[in-house]
């Protein structure tokens, strides 16, 4: 895999070190999608449903990207968004997405731990996008994390709040961090849960 250069369209400094591993720095170009608005999967409760729109959030990043550059289309440009599932006793899937923004945030992670992921699997979701020359590549990548039992994760909970690591982080917490110490176990891709799959990022780069 030799490229002279790849556009990364991200905010996210973690997605930049991740395909770091894969590529040269000097060969990585960041720039993060205009419009940081993206669609939402509050009525979204099916799995596929939640992978359209997925795929349809990472290809709208890709093409907000490209038009800014108005790119060589020589040039390979990457994007991607991650989030986290839960099952609830209904049988209905939830999206949890980045805490909320409001000061009351701590409520919301305090109900996901305790809730959704305490003793359970949940799902992590990395909706990947790979523009080149006239082709359109777009995948998921899936991973399973278990967290431990509800006593464990209850007697750490406020010592993470008080970390705040939770903000801004899909599913309200970082694996690569504090974060870690909730995890019993995964089942799939690591970097995928940080943010980016690089095993799916190498596999569309080499196609």
């Amino acid at each position: 895999m030799n490229l002279p250069r790849i556009i990364l369209g991200s905010r996210s400094p973690r997605r930049q070190e991740l395909l770091s591993q894969l590529l040269p720095e000097t060969v990585i170009e960041v720039v993060p999608p205009a419009d940081p608005e993206e669609p939402g999967f509050e009525d979204l409760h099916d799995r596929d449903a939640i992978h359209r729109q997925l795929i349809s959030i990472c290809t709208a990043k890709n093409e907000d990207v490209f038009q800014q550059r108005h790119a060589d289309a020589s040039v390979p440009i990457l994007t991607a968004d991650t989030i986290g599932i839960a099952k609830r006793e209904t049988g209905d899937l939830v999206v949890l997405g980045q805490p909320p923004d409001q000061p009351d945030w701590q409520e919301t992670v305090k109900q996901w731990f305790l809730e959704d992921y305490a003793g359970k699997t949940h799902l992590v979701l990395t909706g990947v996008c790979l523009r080149h020359h006239q082709r359109v590549l777009t995948q998921i990548a899936e991973t399973q994390v278990t967290f431990y039992d509800q006593e464990y994760v209850r007697a750490r909970l406020d010592w993470y709040l008080s970390t705040q690591e939770s903000l801004g982080k899909a599913g309200g917490y970082a694996i690569q961090g504090a974060g870690s110490i909730f995890v019993n176990r995964i089942e799939g891709s690591l970097s995928n849960v940080v943010g980016l799959p690089l095993e799916t990022v190498f596999e569309m780069l080499n196609r």
